[in-house]
């Protein structure tokens, strides 16, 4: 698990992703968790690179997810995240993609990590660009592709 000054952020364990999957609404969603938790499922080893990763208050309120997808063979892993609506502009998603950051660069085969958000996403650019990720050029399902490099 990690800390931050006001958030728990912690890889989901198998029953929590299956009791956090039945309870989405949302199918597409439902359908991304389900591709996360087989992940998990194929690959054992290394279930933080594929699990949900819930975000708390120290309250123990959900206030979000966070996931990586998987962690390619040269080192760079993609990230996602989202909070609620009623905890958005609270610095939240800042706060804990500067955690799952720092903890994914003590791994030494990390070489970056990248995000793709919709150009339309004001928000979650400037998340990214306030953990230092910046426009690597590519263009992803998504939108456009912010990479940051280990420092």
């Amino acid at each position: 698990m990690l800390e931050t000054r006001r958030l728990k952020i912690y890889a989901a364990s198998q029953d929590i992703m299956e009791q956090f999957i039945e309870a989405q609404t949302v199918d597409v969603l439902k359908a991304a968790y389900t591709e996360m938790l087989n992940g998990c499922l194929e690959h054992p080893d290394q279930w933080e690179w594929y699990a949900i990763w819930m975000i708390e208050l120290k309250d123990g309120a959900h206030i979000g997810e966070l996931c990586f997808k998987g962690l390619s063979a040269d080192g760079v892993a993609e990230i996602g995240y989202g909070i609620n609506e009623e905890y958005q502009s609270n610095g939240y998603a800042t706060e804990a993609v500067r955690a799952v950051l720092e903890w994914a660069f003590t791994y030494p085969e990390v070489t970056a990590v990248e995000a793709e958000t919709d150009s339309d996403n004001t928000a979650s650019k400037r998340v990214l660009e306030k953990c230092g990720f910046t426009l690597n050029g590519a263009i992803g399902e998504e939108g456009p592709r912010w990479a940051v490099s280990k420092r």
